[in-house]
């Protein structure tokens, strides 16, 4: 069943794959080349949630957090046909970001007919119509959304021509770590999302090696909101619920860290 499911996800993704590359060349001549790739991104989304409407599961979207950013960064490195120093070290660290988070996805994939219990919850909680409301736009299309935001930095490094600073080496460091610490940490979920909040940090820390301090700040400080206020409360919940004596364990833990 593991390895059925992970073929027909590996299928599905291919269909919103080539479908999202249409939608580019299409829409590239109608709009910005950004926007264009944004509106390949949510096609992208929509068909994988469509897929998770007939499989009667949200966990289709699971991998698509760390699909979609190695697959579009590289693509946008072929397209525009920058493999400038500063871009290789974002390609060299997303890819190994997400072979690592991709790796970790398939090990605990159970198949399509097991889906993550936050999803199951909200399915339980709510009403049909409230639950799909909430699986198309919060399960499926924020996440979509939220990382692509994470990513600007990182597509504007593909337009400068300068090289690598210090602070560039720094960004592509931290991306490294964060990506190592996941790995070796995957069975603690408060390191793990320290980890995963500290990639877009350090992509964002590539980007201001360049450019400076601006509004694309906005970018990894969205991506650590989503996991303090979303995410990481409703893990702590289930551990309340689930694990004797956590609540005294959380008193001298910090929730992030």
């Amino acid at each position: 069943m593991k390895a059925k499911g992970i073929v027909q996800i590996g299928i599905i993704y291919l269909i919103a794959t080539a479908l999202g590359f249409l939608v580019f060349k299409v829409s590239n001549n109608a709009m910005s080349e950004l926007w264009a790739l944004f509106l390949a991104d949510v096609v992208a989304t929509i068909i994988v949630w469509f897929f998770g409407l007939i499989h009667k599961n949200v966990s289709v979207y699971d991998p698509y957090w760390s699909v979609a950013p190695p697959m579009m960064f590289t693509a946008w490195a072929f397209y525009k046909s920058a493999f400038t120093l500063p871009v290789v070290l974002l390609l060299i660290a997303v890819w190994y970001w997400g072979i690592r988070l991709t790796g970790n996805w398939a090990y605990t994939f159970k198949g399509l007919d097991h889906e993550d219990w936050r999803y199951t919850r909200y399915r339980e909680t709510q009403s049909p119509f409230i639950f799909q409301i909430i699986n198309f736009f919060g399960l499926n299309m924020m996440p979509t959304v939220l990382v692509f935001a994470a990513m600007l930095p990182g597509f504007n490094l593909f337009e400068s021509a300068e090289a690598a600073n210090m602070l560039t080496w720094l960004g592509f460091a931290i991306c490294i770590s964060a990506a190592t610490l996941q790995l070796v940490a995957d069975t603690q979920i408060h390191r793990f999302r320290d980890g995963e909040i500290s990639m877009w940090w350090g992509v964002w820390t590539m980007y201001a090696s360049i450019y400076g301090l601006d509004w694309l700040i906005l970018a990894p400080v969205a991506m650590t909101a989503l996991f303090l206020f979303i995410s990481i409360p409703m893990m702590e919940r289930r551990q309340l619920q689930n694990k004797p004596g956590y609540a005294e364990y959380r008193k001298n833990t910090r929730m992030l860290i």
